[in-house]
């Protein structure tokens, strides 16, 4: 199989799991994913999700942002601001990873409204107008 291009993730991982000192078990165990799953992340055959190496990041006791950046989910060039945003939102345990990919869109929305683009999110723009459309629905269900 071949490497993703997910940088220098898996290297990254694999750092910090050994100055933590912890098997790849333990922290598969800790992150609650697979072992051979973190192993092929690892190796950088798999890119995680968001959820995961939130997951992971929390084990490692590190932050998720800079693995975020790292896997290509966030660009690091980008407005400190806006990958902070981005960061507690997806690190935020009350929502669940709908609510946090809606709630991103919206974000999203609302940004290129004001003039940011983000070329990492394209496609964003129409599942983020109908997640407002939803939201003024579920706030105001008698027009």
């Amino acid at each position: 199989m071949a490497s993703l291009n997910v940088g220098n993730l898996g290297e990254y991982l694999r750092e910090q799991r050994r100055n933590a000192q912890l098997s790849l078990r333990q922290l598969a165990d800790a992150a609650g994913v697979s072992n051979p799953y973190l192993s092929q992340i690892e190796r950088g055959l798999r890119k995680p999700s968001a959820e995961v190496l939130q997951q992971v990041a929390k084990a490692l006791r590190i932050s998720a942002e800079t693995l975020y950046v790292r896997a290509g989910i966030l660009d690091a060039e980008r407005d400190r601001d806006d990958v902070e945003t981005r960061a507690v939102i997806l690190a935020d345990p009350s929502l669940n990873e709908r609510q946090k990919q809606v709630l991103l869109q919206v974000y999203e929305s609302f940004r290129k409204e004001n003039g940011f683009v983000a070329e990492a999110d394209s496609g964003v723009e129409d599942d983020a107008d109908a997640a407002v459309d939803g939201a003024a629905s579920v706030r105001n269900p008698h027009p």
